[in-house]
């Protein structure tokens, strides 16, 4: 069985692989690029957080939450974006990450939005 992605916020309607096809099926329909971009700032409770454990050494938690929720966004901004597209799969799916300022990352969500369908055996 294909397994597809899904979260809190939204069902597994869009299946997304980060190779160029998705196994045991084709893509009929290629509807084009889409993305999903946040900015995140890091504020000031995680900066002394992250200012105290990186004196110390060791995971900075709070980046790490951070990070993991601008990715949780932008993979739900480039679903919806591909939902409107009338996509059922994204392929080439990937990440990017830049930083802004000191205090400011910025994550994308990109990929291809497709159509597809079961092949036949």
């Amino acid at each position: 069985m294909l397994e597809s992605y899904t979260s809190k916020t939204h069902p597994r309607d869009i299946t997304i692989v980060t190779s160029n096809y998705v196994p045991g099926y084709r893509a009929v329909k290629t509807l084009g690029f889409v993305y999903g971009l946040t900015v995140r700032s890091r504020g000031l409770g995680g900066q002394i957080g992250a200012g105290f454990r990186s004196v110390f050494g060791g995971e900075i938690k709070e980046y790490v939450h951070l990070m993991e929720k601008a990715r949780e966004e932008a993979l739900n901004r480039m679903l919806d974006h591909a939902r409107e597209l009338g996509a059922n799969a994204i392929i080439s799916a990937r990440f990017d990450s830049d930083e802004i300022s000191d205090i400011m990352q910025e994550i994308l969500a990109y990929g291809t939005a497709v159509i597809i369908e079961k092949e036949e055996e």
